[in-house]
């Protein structure tokens, strides 16, 4: 399943939800897509921003120099 933002010539956007790309594109030369607001059929794809997931916090770093007190194995501690 894919999901577009649509757009109707009125300005009204909304969005639908499609099989592949595919089935968008036959909706859309069939001129079988309506807007639910005004029931227009001169609707396109609209601009939209891609959903992007939140990555893993990154690990923390060793520890600093000054302060470090030696442990987890900090190289800097067993250089001293």
């Amino acid at each position: 399943m894919i999901r577009y933002s649509l757009q109707c010539r009125n300005d009204h956007h909304f969005e639908e939800w499609f099989s592949n790309s595919a089935d968008y594109d036959a909706q859309a030369e069939a001129g079988t897509l309506t807007c639910p607001e005004c029931g227009d059929h001169g609707v396109a794809k609209a601009i939209m921003a891609p959903s992007i997931g939140k990555s893993a916090a990154a690990p923390t770093p060793a520890c600093p120099v000054s302060g470090c007190g030696g442990g987890g194995g900090c190289r800097f501690a067993e250089a001293g």
